[in-house]
C-alpha cells in the first residue's frame, strides 16, 4: 500500500533552517508529481511546493519563494523541503503529497501523518 513517511521536523530558531524528507513507497514514485503542504495552528492547508515527476518543473507559495527549495531522488523514492530563513509564523504540521499525475498540480490521493516544524526563539 501507498506509504508517504515524512522526517526532519523540530525546532528552529527564526532564520535558521531545516531540511524535511518524505520517504515513499508502495507505488511508482518517479511516475508521479509530489508536493508538500502544511497547516498552522487555527488555520487550514495551505500549499507550499510541489514538483513534477521528472524534477522538470516546481511551484512554490509566494510566502516561501526564495527560501524554500523543493527537490526529488527518485533512485531514493524520497523527496525533499530544504527550508532556510525560517519564520516564527512557519510554525506548522507539514505533510507530503503524491499528486494524481506526473505533470501537473493538484490533485492528492495519499498524505502523509505530517511532520512538526516549530519556529522559535
Amino acid at each position: 500500500q501507498v506509504q508517504l513517511v515524512e522526517s526532519g521536523g523540530g525546532l528552529a530558531q527564526p532564520g535558521g533552517s531545516l531540511r524535511l524528507s518524505c520517504a515513499a513507497s508502495g507505488f511508482t514514485f518517479s511516475a508521479y508529481a509530489m508536493s508538500w503542504a502544511r497547516q498552522a495552528p487555527g488555520k487550514g492547508l495551505e500549499g507550499v511546493s510541489g514538483i513534477y515527476s521528472d524534477g522538470s518543473d516546481t511551484y512554490y507559495a509566494d510566502s516561501v519563494k526564495g527560501r524554500f527549495t523543493i527537490s526529488r531522488d527518485n533512485a531514493k523514492n524520497t523527496v525533499y523541503l530544504q527550508m532556510n530563513s525560517l519564520k516564527p509564523e512557519g510554525t506548522a504540521l507539514f505533510y507530503c503529497l503524491k499528486g494524481m499525475g506526473g505533470f501537473s498540480w493538484g490533485g492528492y490521493d495519499y498524505w502523509g501523518q505530517g511532520t512538526q516544524v516549530t519556529v522559535s526563539s
